[in-house]
């Protein structure tokens, strides 16, 4: 399953400034069960814009995760919260349809 939520920096900071932080509590959020890797895609032309995306081997991992995150987790997060904003996007399941190249 996929966590997506997009990252906004605010007036005056950028992407780059969050990025450090979210590389630091996604290496330990990633020592989690289910854990399967975070994304963060910077929006194209907009470097004040990221789309994260965290895959999970299911919600229930990913919901586990959020309980036992710690405070150390936490403590990051709320670090930020003068240099972005974040809007949960949502869960989403896995592919059920995938089309992918014929690289043969």
């Amino acid at each position: 399953m996929y966590y997506i939520f997009e990252v906004i920096a605010k007036e005056g900071h950028s992407i780059d400034e969050y990025a450090i932080s979210w590389l630091e509590a996604s290496a330990l959020i990633q020592r989690s069960p289910g854990a399967q890797g975070t994304r963060l895609h910077r929006k194209i032309g907009d470097d004040r814009r990221a789309l994260a995306i965290a895959t999970w081997d299911s919600k229930a991992s990913r919901d586990a995760a959020s309980l036992m995150g710690g405070e150390e987790v936490k403590a990051i997060i709320e670090s930020q919260a003068d240099i972005v904003t974040v809007q949960f996007v949502g869960e989403f399941e896995a592919p059920a349809w995938e089309v992918l190249p014929n690289r043969g």
